[in-house]
């Protein structure tokens, strides 16, 4: 089982803060995302790969968390940051910019937890 110091205060907060979108937003858009004509994934396997690691971090107490979970969370908060201003004040973008961030948990029109 991993330790506090797995996952250091700064990056717990920030990807919390960065991560805008709730677990069942989430797991609901990942499944829209991935819903076709022809076929559906199964509700767990909905989604790119990083979405889903989002999700099950989401689900997790910060004392559950492991070494690649941070690795994961790092990752998403610096997409999240190359992307978007520092103050991630809501801005709408083109539809794919959007989309691409909803699928890491970043809403872009959503304002930001503090």
């Amino acid at each position: 089982m991993a330790t506090h110091e797995t996952v250091d205060e700064e990056l717990w907060t920030e990807f919390h803060r960065v991560v805008n979108m709730t677990s069942r937003e989430l797991a609901d858009w990942l499944r829209t995302r991935e819903a076709g004509p022809e076929t559906e994934p199964l509700p767990d396997q909905a989604g790119p790969a990083t979405g889903r690691k989002v999700l099950a971090i989401l689900g997790k107490r910060k004392s559950d968390v492991n070494e690649n979970d941070v690795e994961v969370m790092r990752d998403v908060v610096d997409r999240v940051h190359a992307s978007r201003r520092d103050d991630l004040e809501p801005v709408a973008g083109d539809a794919g910019w959007r989309q691409g961030l909803m699928s890491l948990g970043h809403d872009p029109v959503k304002p930001v937890r503090d």
